[in-house]
């Protein structure tokens, strides 16, 4: 009988400053909400110039066609979502060859403690992913948002401004190296101590409805929208 595994764990060395350790990843992706919107995303046809948000619940919740006004917006958002389960699933987005993918994730990983290292990897994977298989493809890497720690539930206890800054920043390098345009978001969303507004969200990770208009507002800001 076959068994569908919902996670399993990849074991990869992680180095600290003075001795070696091991860290078991937890790269499960598959659960019902995933598959039911893999399916969804599957069947609905491929239209010429899509503009694809790529990523999880941040990007699920954000309504981007009215936010944004084009026709050709799509919402690639899975709620849960990490970077393995987007390289599991990029292969939908690359098939129509939209004009441009605005892709985030990396918060999920985080707060089951992949390392940054890991995650960057992942990153890594997706752009050479889109650059293969659909080149005339402009790829937007979005920062990980800001959080507000003093807001977050227990099960967030890994996630860390520290740990999303030091990502955020080892990404914009990758970004710069491998010529792909990275996109900031912190402006728009944090504080002065630079954590989430917390007026902006309801539990210090997700955004309000109506905080979605300032990440559109940013990225019409940018110019690459």
């Amino acid at each position: 009988m076959k068994k569908l595994l919902y996670t399993f764990c990849l074991v990869v060395a992680a180095h600290s400053l003075n001795a070696q350790e091991t860290v078991a990843i937890d790269s499960g992706y598959l659960n019902s909400h995933y598959t039911q919107r893999l399916d969804f995303f599957r069947k609905m046809p491929n239209r010429k110039g899509e503009i694809a948000f790529v990523g999880n619940s941040l990007t699920e919740g954000g309504k981007w066609q009215e936010l944004i006004h084009k026709k050709n917006i799509i919402n690639r958002g899975i709620s849960g979502d990490v970077t393995y389960g987007i390289l599991a699933r990029l292969d939908e987005v690359l098939t129509s060859k939209p004009s441009k993918i605005f892709l985030l994730s990396g918060v999920n990983d985080m707060k089951r403690g992949t390392p940054n290292h890991v995650i960057l990897a992942n990153f890594k994977r997706m752009i050479v992913m889109v650059k293969t298989q659909s080149p005339k493809t402009k790829l937007y890497m979005q920062s990980l948002l800001p959080v507000n720690e003093d807001m977050l539930p227990a099960t967030y206890a890994q996630v860390k401004n520290s740990k999303i800054n030091d990502l955020n920043q080892k990404l914009e390098e990758l970004c710069k190296d491998m010529g792909v345009f990275y996109i900031n978001l912190h402006p728009a969303l944090a504080d002065e101590k630079g954590s989430l507004k917390k007026e902006l969200s309801l539990d210090g990770l997700h955004l309000r409805h109506a905080s979605y208009v300032y990440w559109a507002d940013e990225l019409k800001r940018l110019k690459v929208i």
